[in-house]
């Protein structure tokens, strides 16, 4: 039988020396039929299932779930379905956000060629900004099924969430307990800030949402039980124990036996370690059950064996390599992350939860203390690009990774997100045309 110890010894394996150091980058991105800018079904002529078998022309190994194909594998990368059909990138670990970028160029440009022959696009921003969720159409892999029937029980924003959301993450590695209890506690505190920075999803149903980032609304009404903002980050002695000690009363979804998922959603791990799981009665997990459980969980940042950046929404080219670039800077140069700590430590798990609920709404106008979250963001990327020069990665015109700050340094010095600029075309070039996002945000996404 596993003890909690062993659980935590799991997440302390995925320790990582510093020269060893990589960075991955994962987007989704929200598909459409071009002739009707209705959601992509999964199945048909004009369909993912198409798309996926297309792409599996380009050395890409297909992954089937009962006989239907729900994904792709090359090495260390995958392409995967979110629930709604959004497509996602999980690329491999990496070197350098130039290696980043090749990558992002390469997989939309080769989704591009794949696109135009089905006449399908994908949207470059965080919210399906048209449809409502009864007309999106669900994948069939069996995890979301269990999910489906879930999540009414314990919040209203989860099934939009699932159907209707699509963002950007980094994952970023650590070198031990310590290094990781700093970064996952820098991370949280400053994951609003780049919650509003990233804000481009201001539309529902054709129209203003009141909200800059409906993604991340969505987010603060899914399951409070495994989604947020954990308080343990917040405590001195927080570390593996401490995170696992959460994990193991978060509640569940499933479990697999016989490549079958079994529901045992809203159950908590703590009860399967003793036994008492009502499913399977009498029977303890293994390693492998408590890694799919860590995969449920959905706070803002995630421990893995590695961690997880959640908090921004999907957007186009440019933003995608920004945001590895901007935790990159953050985090994998000493002295950047001495000064992040020193920006955040002293702020309170109440304050950083409240400023969470208010910057979906407000996002770089809302206010901090005696500031604003614009100010604070100046001040976050003037540490990720002092960072980033130091760390001394070059291309050959002998810039910095630094250059891929450029759209998020815009978005500050111009005071607007991404969200208020989609809400001005809307008023005025647009004349509250909800039609023209899908094609102005089509040709943003191929640059």
């Amino acid at each position: 039988m596993l003890t909690i110890e062993d659980l935590a010894g799991w997440f302390a394996r995925g320790s990582t020396p510093k020269h060893a150091w990589r960075i991955g980058t994962e987007h989704e991105k929200i598909g459409f039929c071009k002739e009707t800018l209705r959601p992509i079904p999964y199945a048909g002529e004009r369909s993912i299932s198409a798309l996926l078998q297309m792409l599996c022309r380009e050395d890409w190994q297909p992954i089937m779930e009962n006989d239907h194909i729900i994904g792709l594998r090359r090495g260390m990368a995958s392409i995967t379905l979110e629930p709604g059909g959004q497509l996602e990138l999980s690329g491999a670990p990496l070197n350098s956000i130039f290696d980043t970028c090749r990558e992002t160029t390469d997989h939309l440009h080769l989704l591009h060629q794949a696109t135009e022959e089905l006449g399908i696009g994908f949207l470059a921003l965080g919210f399906q900004p048209k449809w409502a969720r009864e007309a999106i159409p669900w994948m069939p892999k069996a995890r979301y099924e269990v999910m489906r029937r879930y999540m009414p029980r314990v919040g209203n924003g989860g099934l939009d969430m699932m159907l209707r959301t699509a963002t950007v993450q980094a994952n970023l590695d650590f070198s031990d307990e310590a290094d990781m209890a700093r970064k996952m506690r820098i991370a949280m505190c400053l994951q609003p800030l780049v919650t509003a920075l990233y804000a481009a999803s201001p539309f529902e149903n054709g129209r203003p949402s009141g909200f800059l980032s409906r993604r991340a609304a969505c987010w603060l009404d899914t399951d409070p039980g495994r989604t947020g903002i954990p308080a343990c980050v917040f405590t001195e002695d927080f570390g593996f124990a401490a995170y696992t000690e959460w994990a193991l009363d978060a509640p569940m979804y499933f479990i697999i036996r016989e490549n079958r998922y079994i529901d045992c959603a809203g159950a908590s791990f703590r009860d399967f370690m003793q036994g008492r799981l009502a499913q399977l009665p009498g029977e303890y997990p293994s390693m492998d059950d408590w890694e799919l459980h860590v995969s449920t969980l959905f706070p803002d940042v995630r421990l893995k064996q590695y961690l997880e950046m959640r908090g921004a929404d999907a957007g186009p080219w440019p933003w995608i390599c920004s945001l590895p670039a901007l935790w990159k800077g953050l985090l994998y140069d000493a002295q950047a992350e001495d000064h992040a700590w020193n920006m955040i430590a002293d702020w309170s798990h109440a304050e950083v939860l409240a400023l969470r609920e208010a910057v979906p709404r407000t996002a770089l106008a809302t206010p901090f203390r005696q500031t604003t979250v614009l100010e604070l963001c100046e001040q976050m990327l003037d540490i990720a690009a002092a960072g980033l020069a130091r760390i001394h990665i070059t291309n050959d015109a002998g810039q910095d990774e630094s250059l891929f700050l450029a759209p998020v340094i815009h978005a500050v010095e111009s005071g607007q997100t991404q969200a208020e600029r989609w809400l001005k075309a809307w008023h005025q070039d647009w004349h509250e045309d909800i039609d023209r996002i899908f094609f102005e945000s089509l040709h943003q996404g191929r640059q």
